[in-house]
């Protein structure tokens, strides 16, 4: 007998009625999809990955120029603001 929802193959006990055994149905190899399919989505594959490798090698090297704009716009704030002692909380009251 076969299952209605997933099409594998039941041995079912005639007098309870109990399932015996439940075979899968055997699926095809690779999903049921041809060699070249298979070849063309490992292509678009390798296309995504080398465009997500050249957006984040962009994105490092702008990470790079912008640490340096930081670091400098701190360096000359911290040359034109003078060196005070910070505060202590006996000085707050």
């Amino acid at each position: 007998m076969r299952c209605p929802d997933c099409q594998s193959e039941l041995t079912i006990d005639a007098e309870t009625g109990a399932v015996l055994a439940h075979r899968k149905p055997k699926e095809p190899l690779a999903g049921g999809q041809t060699f070249e399919s298979l070849f063309a989505e490992l292509d678009a594959s390798k296309a995504r990955a080398e465009d997500a490798f050249e957006r984040e090698k962009a994105a490092f090297a702008d990470k790079d120029r912008i640490l340096e704009e930081k670091f400098r716009e701190a360096l000359k704030r911290a040359e034109e603001e003078p060196d005070l002692p910070p505060r202590r909380p006996f000085d707050m009251d």
